[in-house]
């Protein structure tokens, strides 16, 4: 096959490694003809593809293709999206992210592109934004959705929240899990006394992580307000913050006044190479963001062994089942995000217990090469159509 896929930009983060790892699977184990489309990788988070990462992939930038709304820069985006597919002639376009996801989609669409997919690994509307916003934002999925034929979703819960908004029905729409390599996590614990000692813990430190941009909606100040009660019963604990963004200033600062300085700790921006390391040397993983379609660290964390606490959003529950794998917990609740570390940091067979449980269950589930077998077979239903 020949495929395009389309997606804002190659920042360091979970749609964009699932998008990468697509195309070398695709490639690698199907010889098919692949094309990357993306715009500049911009923002604080990094360059997936100039960690090298790319290899055999090629690669065609459209300069104008940002994040931001922009009316003139998207037109512009738009025709250089159309006028490299039209170039390309792909027997399949599959877009990822909001921008790319609807200047890929019209595009494909006008050039009549025999299929035409769409990954939702997160709403671009949300209830925390602008009523307006969300309303255009809304009517934007709506309409490129009509123009495409097929909606993936990496979580059952996006695709409850776009049928009840409605986006599509709910025919138009299938769960494909979004894959990663997961042998790094699997071995992760070889790296934990190393990295534990170079990062300062003894082992007596019960470390909780959480792995997340320092931005806006990923709720590091609900963990900051828990730690308080969670270093009270429990002094051992330490909290490892892994990931850089606009907020780090303001999240050290609340630190500082919570009295909290020797309990916390940034790595800053680091490789997706040397996350599985980190989780190696945690003993439990923390996801409080108010959105998100489904972290890639809840996986993550539990293919290597590593209980997760989560607030109960999008597609947190599907991966953090209470008291088998985790505990999950009500958005924005602190006194049960404290209790639940209490509980977590003051039982180590209850820590194993729980992760052993999460890799049993979702190691195969999460495989990239699982992703893409299931992906392909997804376009080749749409073209023996």
């Amino acid at each position: 096959m020949r495929i395009a896929h389309v997606i804002t930009r190659m920042i360091v983060g979970g749609a964009q490694e699932n998008t990468l790892l697509c195309c070398q699977d695709l490639i690698r184990l199907f010889g098919d003809d692949v094309l990357l489309v993306t715009g500049p990788s911009l923002g604080p988070e990094g360059e997936l593809l100039r960690q090298g990462r790319g290899g055999e992939v090629p690669l065609a930038l459209v300069p104008s293709l940002r994040r931001a709304i922009h009316p003139w820069n998207d037109w512009q985006a738009y025709r250089g999206v159309r006028r490299i597919l039209r170039e390309f002639r792909p027997d399949v376009v599959h877009t990822h992210s909001a921008k790319g996801g609807i200047l890929g989609r019209l595009a494909a669409h006008s050039l009549r592109v025999s299929a035409i997919v769409h990954t939702v690994h997160g709403a671009p509307f949300h209830p925390y934004q602008h009523a307006a916003a969300r309303a255009l934002f809304r009517w934007c999925e709506t309409y490129a959705a009509g123009r495409c034929h097929l909606l993936v979703s990496v979580a059952d819960a996006m695709t409850d929240m776009l049928v009840d908004a409605g986006v599509a029905s709910r025919e138009k729409f299938t769960t494909v899990y979004s894959g990663m390599d997961v042998e790094p996590f699997l071995t992760a614990g070889r790296h934990r006394g190393r990295v534990r000692a170079e990062l300062g813990y003894t082992g007596q430190h019960v470390v909780i992580g959480k792995i997340a941009r320092l931005f806006h909606l990923k709720g590091h100040e609900y963990l900051i307000a828990a730690a308080s009660r969670v270093v009270k019963a429990c002094p051992q604990s330490r909290f490892l913050l892994v990931g850089d963004g606009v907020l780090r200033s303001e999240l050290e600062h609340q630190i500082r006044r919570a009295g909290l300085d020797g309990y916390f700790q940034f790595t800053g921006l680091v490789s997706p190479e040397r996350i599985p390391e980190l989780l190696g040397a945690m003993d439990a993983l923390v996801h409080v963001s108010l959105r998100e379609g489904l972290a890639r660290a809840l996986p993550q964390a539990l293919i290597a062994g590593k209980p997760v606490v989560s607030y109960d959003v999008d597609g947190a529950r599907e991966v953090t089942l209470d008291g088998q794998t985790g505990f999950l917990l009500p958005p924005r609740s602190i006194e049960r995000l404290a209790e639940a570390l209490i509980r977590l940091a003051s039982d180590a067979p209850l820590r194993a217990r729980l992760g052993r449980c999460g890799c049993e269950r979702f190691t195969e589930q999460f495989r990239h090469e699982h992703m893409t077998r299931r992906l392909r077979a997804l376009y080749e239903r749409l073209l023996s159509r």
